[in-house]
């Protein structure tokens, strides 16, 4: 008699896991039978989906044994199809729904498959920019039966620390400055980040410190000139070092567009008001969700300004803001002027 191959038994449900786990999870091939990865951050989706391409079906059975489906051209009754399959050549299958939240209707049916999912399916749901229903009989059903890995996009205060761990992950290490001042120029767009630290990556001897210098060579942002040196000659209210920042941005829009500096300026002067308002200083860090290095920067800045300077600040910021946008302004004001007028008014 022919032998019959039985794969090995589908690990049990978890329902919480972290990223790490998850992705060591995959790499062994312990696997549930169905994965909602959903949120609104797709960078991590787009992580652990890589992952299952890579590890559950052998490079060489993927013809046979990997089927990739995109939720805009396909129904869930196409995808349990798919599920339902047995693999020709791998130990396991993998159905792998990219851009699941483009599946109309149907989910309810997906209820019906996973009362007995098939041992031999890893069956994956990319739902991306936003949250399944978890009031569905679907979601309910991955949460009974499977692993749903939700995450949401990180808040500004936590990218200098998450850019520290992919360079720390990366065999690297970045100091504190230097983490804060890509976040600063480079946003919330953690694949972005990603793509211009690999750049750096490449130019840099294992071990290596990334630094401002770094930086600068790698990226183009200036070690000297740059939003976050300017909240520092702020919050010191130097007056001529503030000038030959807000000059050299004036001279250079497009590299430090007005539409970056207001919202920067704005959350620093914010956090040195809640320093001024915090009964207990020791709490600084964690109130401002700043590292406990930066402490001491807002607590020098709050010895220069009172609570009625800072109030008159925000509003001098939401003057430039409407200015900026062409709104409150009398005759063709450039961008560079309206910082330059700004910045003089905070700092005297």
């Amino acid at each position: 008699m022919p032998t019959i191959y039985k794969p090995p038994k589908m690990a049990t449900a978890k329902k919480q896991l972290t990223e790490t786990q998850l992705l060591a999870d995959i790499k062994a091939q312990h696997f549930a039978p169905v994965y909602l990865l959903t949120g609104e951050e797709n960078y991590f989706i787009d992580i652990v989906s890589d992952f299952f391409e890579q590890f559950t079906v052998p490079a060489e059975y993927r013809d046979f044994d990997q089927t990739i489906l995109y939720g805009y051209d396909s129904d869930m009754r196409q995808v349990l199809s798919a599920a339902g399959h047995f693999p020709m050549m791998a130990q396991y299958q993998l159905v792998l729904v990219k851009e699941a939240q483009g599946i109309a209707r149907d989910w309810d049916l997906l209820e019906s498959y996973l009362k007995a999912p098939s041992e031999h399916t890893v069956l994956v749901f990319c739902y991306r920019h936003k949250k399944l229903d978890k009031r569905t009989k679907a979601y309910k059903a991955i949460a009974e039966k499977g692993v749903i890995y939700e995450r949401n996009k990180l808040y500004d205060s936590q990218l200098p620390t998450w850019i520290a761990e992919r360079v720390n992950e990366a065999g690297y290490s970045i100091t504190q400055r230097a983490a804060m001042l890509i976040a600063e120029y480079l946003g919330n767009n953690l694949q972005n980040i990603s793509n211009e630290l690999d750049k750096i990556f490449i130019s840099l001897q294992p071990g290596s410190v990334v630094n401002e210098d770094t930086i600068e060579r790698n990226i183009g942002i200036s070690k000297e000139y740059n939003v976050f040196e300017l909240q520092s000659a702020i919050g010191k209210r130097d007056v001529v070092r503030c000038n030959r920042i807000i000059n050299h941005f004036a001279a250079n829009p497009k590299e430090n567009p007005i539409q970056l500096v207001l919202p920067s300026i704005y959350g620093y002067l914010v956090k040195i008001m809640i320093y001024l308002q915090l009964q207990d200083k020791s709490e600084a860090a964690a109130a401002l969700k700043v590292s406990p290095y930066f402490v001491k920067d807002y607590a020098e800045a709050a010895a220069n300004y009172s609570l009625g300077k800072l109030a008159a600040c925000i509003g001098y910021l939401h003057d430039a803001d409407l200015r900026s946008k062409g709104m409150n302004s009398s005759g063709a004001v450039t961008d560079g002027e309206i910082l330059k007028e700004l910045i003089f008014k905070i700092i005297h």
